[in-house]
Formats: C-alpha cells, structure tokens, sequence
C-alpha cells in the first residue's frame, strides 16, 4: 500500500506500480528464508498461516526474542505460541485501525499527509532492525542510494537503494568457514 498508492496517484504505469510493490515485498522472501529453520516442523496449513500473519514487526519481535530455532519440543511450542500471539495481535490491531481510518477519515485534514506518519513508522522499525554492524552499513547505503537517486522518475530511487543494499551485503558477507570437523 505505502508503494502502490503514490505512484496510483501520481498516474505511473501499471508495470511501474507493480515492479515497486514486488520489490518492496522482496522482504517477505528474505524473512520466509529465515523463519524455515523455526517453522518448518509445522503442518503447511500453520506456515501457510504463520506466512499469512507476518509482517516486519512480527519478524522483528520474533527473531530478536528468538535469536535460535527451537532445540526441543517445549522451545517448539513457545516459539510457535509467541509468533501466533504476536501475528494475530498485530493482524487485529491492523484490521481495527484500518476500519477506525476508514471511518474517521472525513474528519483528518489532506494538509496533514499520512505519508510523514507512514515514514516515522518505517524509520522506527528499521533503526530496530539495524543491530549488527552489516545491517547497518546496507541501511546506510540504502539511504545514500536512495537520496542520489532520487531525481529518477516514479519513485525508482527506492528500486536503486534495494539493489545498492543487497549488492553491497552480497560483496561483503563471508562464507561461513568449512566444517573442520572429521567425517565419522
């Protein structure tokens, strides 16, 4: 929505919304990859739902109070209990507000511009998620990026961060070191 919506205004070609919105939700595929080692246990009807619930801050929240998958049976189920609390909390609050917006909305002065409250949230959440120094130095570029190019057309600035941000981890990130350990 916070892509599709300005450039549906702004009058942009289909496949310029369209291309925004799937690199915005690349993300998804970024936090799919990670949950697998969590949720893969789990019948495909609960990742299905699991996948359904997920958003930034429930990834967010999970991974920083889960650091590791589930050993046993007991961290299976904390863990499984803490993402279906946290995802169905957040699924309600979501679908409260957007009623309560959709309701309120004749009341809110067009002067005031949703979007500054829409850009505080992002930035809040990912001054959360910046926690190591890799994360840091690709939100970094991401942002330099984004500024250099923001005279391109459509909003494409954000298609060039993304790309800067993940090229940049790609040349950095190191391989993890082979396993010393002798084969039995």
């Amino acid at each position: 929505q916070l892509a599709a919506i300005p450039l549906i205004a702004a009058s942009a070609p289909v496949w310029v919304i369209l291309v925004a919105g799937f690199c915005v939700n690349l993300r998804f595929v970024v936090f799919s990859a990670h949950l697998r080692s969590y949720v893969m246990h789990l019948p495909r009807s609960v990742r299905l739902l699991a996948g359904y619930l997920s958003t930034d801050m429930t990834y967010v929240l999970f991974v920083r109070r889960f650091s590791q998958p589930p050993v046993g049976a007991a961290q299976r189920q904390a863990q499984l209990a803490y993402l279906a609390g946290n995802g169905s909390l957040n699924w309600l609050s979501w679908q409260v507000s957007s009623l309560l917006g959709i309701a309120l909305a004749q009341w809110i002065p067009v002067s005031w511009g949703l979007g500054f409250a829409g850009i505080l949230a992002l930035i809040g959440m990912s001054c959360s998620l910046a926690s190591t120094p890799m994360r840091r130095i690709s939100a970094g570029v991401a942002g330099a990026a984004a500024v250099a190019a923001f005279a391109l057309p459509f909003k494409l600035n954000i298609v060039v961060a993304i790309a800067a941000a993940v090229a940049l981890c790609l040349m950095l990130e190191s391989p993890a070191p082979p396993d010393r350990r002798p084969h039995a």
